[in-house]
Formats: structure tokens, sequence, C-alpha cells
């Protein structure tokens, strides 16, 4: 494939490959494994753990933390402030923002707030997070949703404004009534009107 024959591998990141058209700047860190495709701009001060992948037009940073193996589809712009887990999932075109109340002719980078995406989550095709929440681990949201408060563990997130549907496997299967996984047989069990966990 000619887009892989462009990728290469940078001194400063062992074990990492960056696509020749893309930039990452000094003051950032990329683990091993990690993959960093076309376009993308990778902004000082950002972490990248191991065996992530972020595609087409990716920009992240500064000052943002992204766990190991996590995936960032195309035209995904992470901003200062926003923190990914481990394992967590970025459909295309996803949104994050980092201010409520942005104005054109004011400064307000003193006013940024911190988004917590925590491990396993996954955010769909042009889902929109509004800063200064937290999703929780292994929650889904679904694509177009907009998420404007903290959301559980294992939701199944839709809507404008988003609200909980219904809940979320480990593995990403949706939750019948028995809340077993029909996939892998894990065994859940609701302890709050909105909190979920698995039984052990």
């Amino acid at each position: 494939m000619a887009g892989a024959s462009q990728m290469r591998e940078d001194p400063r990141f062992p074990g990492a490959l960056v696509h020749e058209s893309a930039y990452v700047d000094e003051g950032a860190a990329l683990g091993a494994g990690t993959k960093i495709w076309h376009f993308v701009h990778v902004l000082g001060q950002t972490t990248i753990g191991r065996d992530c992948v972020l595609g087409q037009n990716v920009m992240a940073g500064p000052r943002v933390t992204i766990g190991d193996g996590c995936k960032i589809q195309n035209n995904v712009a992470l901003y200062d402030g926003v923190e990914l887990e481990n394992d967590v999932f970025c459909g295309p075109s996803c949104v994050f923002t980092n201010v409520n109340n942005p104005r054109a002719f004011l400064n307000r980078k003193s006013e940024f707030r911190r988004t917590l995406v925590k491990r396993g989550a996954s955010i769909g095709a042009n889902a929109t997070i509004v800063c200064g929440h937290t999703l929780g681990a292994y929650c889904f949201i679904a694509a177009g949703a907009v998420v404007a408060k903290d959301v559980p563990d294992f939701a199944l997130m839709a809507g404008v404004p988003a609200r909980r549907i219904g809940w979320m496997s480990h593995s990403g299967a949706k939750l019948g009534a028995d809340l077993v996984c029909p996939e892998t047989g894990r065994r859940y069990r609701e302890t709050g009107p909105d909190k979920l966990e698995e039984i052990v």
C-alpha cells in the first residue's frame, strides 16, 4: 500500500510510526506500537500511550492525555483539557469542546474545563461532548448524540441532549432485561437508578 510505505519511524519515539505528512511537536510523547496517520498534528505536552491509532486529520493537544490502545478515527480534534483513559474509541468527526461560552473576541483559556473519558468507552461518529463532564467506563455514545452531563459506566446514550436509553456490556453488546451479555455471557446488575456493575 502506498500510504503504508510513507509511514516512518521517528527516533524520538522508538517503536511508533508516523506518516510523513504528520507533525508531532517537540514535547509530545508517543508510546511504542502507536501509529500516526496522514495530516495528523500532535501538539506539545501531549502524551499518547502504546498501541494507539490516530486517523487522518486528527489534532491532539496541547496538554492532552491519551491512554494505551485508543483508536481515534478521522477528523477528531482533542483540545486542551481532554483526557482519554485506555482503550477509548472516538468515531469519525466526533467533537470535544473545552469552553462552555466561547467568544471570538474574548480569551477564555483560563476557563478550559476538563473532560475525562474512562476506560473502554466508545463515542460514535459526529457525537459532541460538551466540556466539563466525565464519560464512564465502557459507556457507549450513539452517533450524533450531544453529551451535556456526566455519563454512568456502561450507559448507552443517545439523542440531543443525550439520555440513557439502555446499558452496554464490556464487549459493546446492548444488554436486554436479563442484563446478560449476549456475546460473552457476562452478567450485570443494577445497583441504582443509573448504576450498573458486573456480577463477579
